[in-house]
Order: structure tokens, then sequence, then C-alpha cells
């Protein structure tokens, strides 16, 4: 017993010590970023050497999910750890009146990508959370270089009649550019975080730093797409009679026949590559922060926090973009590195909006009674601990809920869709009218039912 007791017990202290330590959260957020793009979520094909080295000393969510299915609500929720609205007060306002310094880089609230992004505005930032922000700009669409509107099969070089803010086909557009990147918003957010770790390395602070890619236009560097030959990239899996069984309010807004780029093959293989090309340009940015989190000895009170603000469809069941319930959308990566934690992945089920908590637990602060999350502390010490059973996503008064084995989604028709992850991850298989399920399909709509009771109280 003697030989077991004192490295139990240097274990325990160690981590009490180190959370003690822990004075300065960098939260990283990608826009538009499918968890399955990633190395270290199992991807082959996309180079993600930063981020993947990140969760390699970090804490993996393998079952992280959003609550809002597109940008603006997802931010929300999350700053302000809330199923809906903005109740409360913000993650960055209760840091700066707990001693932090808080500063914004680039899009953390909601910004049109491209229109803010173009003119450089605020989009529906919340002034309140900030001591300092700073917008970033790009040309976008009109970079000059290679232009593709893959949906019309467009390729042009001509900077006129270019899809942009608000038009139609923006969200299948790709620019390939001889250059070194930066003239891009993300490399312009790297140089100023790294500016900002530099200046305010000396106390406290809260800085969260937005990124704007893989969200569309894609747009990088030739050398990024030169690393994803769109002839090389596979296509979803696509079983024939897939959307059967899916009920109409169940299926994507953008749909490959609707949008016409099922007359193309070559232009969505052409899409996977553009995306991936810009998960990796954006991959680099964030190399150069945590570059200089290294070099300025920050790590070790630091925690590092990188996700989405949701997930992304390139095809998957016909799907484009986003704002349904399904795991290609709802599910978004998670990594949190917190000193003194251990690294590894958990299965444990996560919401984006556990964030708040589970900052507030690292930095030794109280949680606002607005809050509606659930702190990831325990997990992070260990990853076999659940603090939910279930991770709810909500859209235009549809609902979600991601079981640890079952995917429950219920629209306000009454339709259902019920799969088994387990055996049916890739989701093509709607069980919600088979008997042989049919107490499954009753716990997830109870709990449900008791997620959403929870959820809606003041």
């Amino acid at each position: 017993m003697r030989r077991f007791f004192v490295p139990i017990f240097i274990s325990a202290f160690s981590f009490l010590s180190a959370e003690a330590k822990i004075k300065n959260v960098l939260l990283i957020v990608s826009d538009d970023l499918k968890a399955s793009a990633l190395g270290c979520y199992g991807n082959k094909i996309c180079d993600t050497p930063n981020i993947d080295r990140l969760a390699a000393r970090g804490m993996i969510f393998e079952r992280a999910y959003c609550q809002g299915t597109w940008c603006a609500p997802s931010r929300f929720s999350f700053m302000h750890s809330r199923y809906q609205g903005q109740a409360g007060q913000n993650m960055g306002k209760h840091f700066r009146d707990h001693g932090l310094h808080s500063a914004r880089v680039g899009k953390i609230y909601h910004m049109r990508v491209p229109g803010d992004i173009i003119a450089g505005t605020d989009g529906l930032d919340i002034s309140d959370t900030w001591d300092e922000k700073f917008n970033t700009k790009g040309l976008e669409a009109h970079t000059p270089g290679d232009y593709a509107c893959l949906n019309l099969n467009i390729f042009t070089k001509e900077l006129e009649n270019r899809q942009s803010t608000k038009m139609p086909h923006r969200m299948f557009v790709s620019v390939e550019y001889q250059g070194d990147g930066s003239d891009q918003p993300d490399w312009q957010a790297a140089e100023k975080t790294v500016e900002l770790l530099r200046k305010h390395q000396k106390k406290p602070f809260f800085i969260a730093t937005g990124f704007v890619r893989p969200h569309y236009p894609s747009v990088a560097p030739t050398q990024y797409f030169e690393k994803y030959p769109f002839d090389k990239m596979p296509l979803p899996k696509a079983p024939a009679n897939d959307l059967k069984d899916i009920p109409k309010p169940g299926l994507s807004k953008t749909m490959s026949k609707t949008s016409g780029i099922s007359k193309w093959p070559a232009n969505q293989k052409r899409m996977w590559s553009a995306y991936y090309a810009t998960v990796t340009y954006m991959d680099d940015q964030l190399g150069k922060v945590l570059d200089e989190l290294d070099r300025l000895k920050l790590t070790d009170t630091t925690a590092i926090v990188f996700i989405s603000d949701h997930g992304y469809h390139l095809g998957e069941h016909q799907f484009w973009q986003k704002s349904n319930l399904h795991e290609e959308v709802t599910r978004v990566p998670m990594i949190i590195a917190a000193p003194g934690m251990p690294s590894g992945k958990t299965s444990s089920p996560a919401e984006l909006m556990d964030l708040y908590p589970t900052l507030c637990g690292l930095l030794d602060l109280p949680i606002p009674k607005t809050v509606q999350g659930k702190s990831l502390v325990p997990v992070l010490k260990d990853p076999k601990v659940r603090v939910r059973k279930a991770a709810l996503s909500l859209v235009n008064g549809h609902h979600s809920l991601r079981g640890e084995h079952w995917a429950y989604m219920r629209y306000r028709s009454g339709e259902e869709e019920l799969y088994d992850m387990d055996q049916d991850p890739g989701q093509f298989d709607n069980l919600a009218k088979d008997p042989k399920v049919e107490d499954q399909r009753k716990e997830m709509r109870t709990l449900l039912d008791q997620r959403l009771a929870a959820a809606t109280k003041k």
C-alpha cells in the first residue's frame, strides 16, 4: 500500500497546484469547421499539424456539439452559456470584472462572411465583452487569382461578376492565387494575437481569436490547393434512396440538385479540395500563435481552447452548408489544453456552452447563475467521467439530442429521426419507425422533453 500512496498523493497535489497556476485563457474559434476534417479526429487526408499538436497536449472531446447550427446563435450561445438568447453576463465581461484583460481578434460573435470581412466591420459584436478589439479584413472572393463558382461551373481570372456578399451562389466559390497568404484575414488574426500575447504576458488575460476559414469563400494561396489535387478527393458515401426516410424538415436548404452542383461531380471534389486547403491554411496561422505561447513560456499558465461554431456539410446526404441537425453539422471540434490536466480523448458528451463554466472552474472564478452549461473540469481530470447524458442542438424550433449511442431528432411537425450511431455513424438508416428500437426512441424522446424544459427556464 505504501508503494502506491506516494504517487497517488503527488498526482493529486500536482493537479491542484497546476490548476492554481492557470491565470490566462486563449480561445481560438474556427468558422464552419467540421470535426471530421481534422487529423486528431481521424481524418487521413487533411493536414492539420498544429491543431493536432495542441490536441496531443490537451483533451480531445470526441462528442462535442454546438447548440446553434449556424454562426449567430451558436456564438451567442457559447459566449453566454445559454441555449438561446443573450441573457446574463457574457463570458468576456465576466472575466473582465474579475481582473482579466479581455481582447477580441477577428470573428467571435457573428460577422457576415464575406461582408463584414471585406468592410472590416464589427458585425453583431457586444462591446462590453472586451477591453480592446481588432477586426480583420480581406478581399475574399474579390482576391485576384483563379476564381471558381463550382455549382455554376464557372472558372475565370476576371474580377467582374464574382459571387460575393448576399449573392445566392457565394457558398460554392473558391479562389486560388499566387501569394504567401499575408493579405488574408486569418494571417492578420494570428499576427495580432501574437502582438497581444507579447503586450499582455505579465498580467492575466482572456484573448479570443476568431479565424474565418474554412468559411466560404474558400480563398488560399496556390500551395495549399496543391496539397489536395481535386481528382484525388473521395466523395461521401451516397447510398441509393438515402433521402427517402429523412422527413422534409430534416432536409438541408442547400441540396446538390437544387444548387446545381449535382451536374458536376468533379466540382464536388473541388469543393473538398478547397475546403481542405483553407483548413490547412488556417492551421498554419494557429501554429504561429502556439509557437509564440511556447516562446513566451505562457503555456504553463494558459488554458488553450480550440473550437468551431458548428460543422458543415460537403455533399453528405446531398446536403451542403449548415443549419440542420445531422452529425456533420452538430458535431464540432473541442480541444482543451489546460496546464496540470492529463492529455487524451474523452467520449463524454459535451456542449459548446459548457466552455464558460469550465473556464470559470479552471480560473477559480464564480459561475454566474444565468449560466446553463456544465463545467467539464471533472472530465478534464478524468476522461471517463460524464457530466451529462446527451448534447442538445436547436434550429428554427427543431431539436436534436446526441447521446453516446443514439442520435435523435424531432421537428416541429412531430416527425422524427433516430440513428444507432455505433452501427450507422453516417446516419443512413432512420430507425424512428422501427418497432425493434421503440424503447430507445421513447427514452430519447423523454430525455429531450426533460432537456427542453430545463433549457427554457429563465
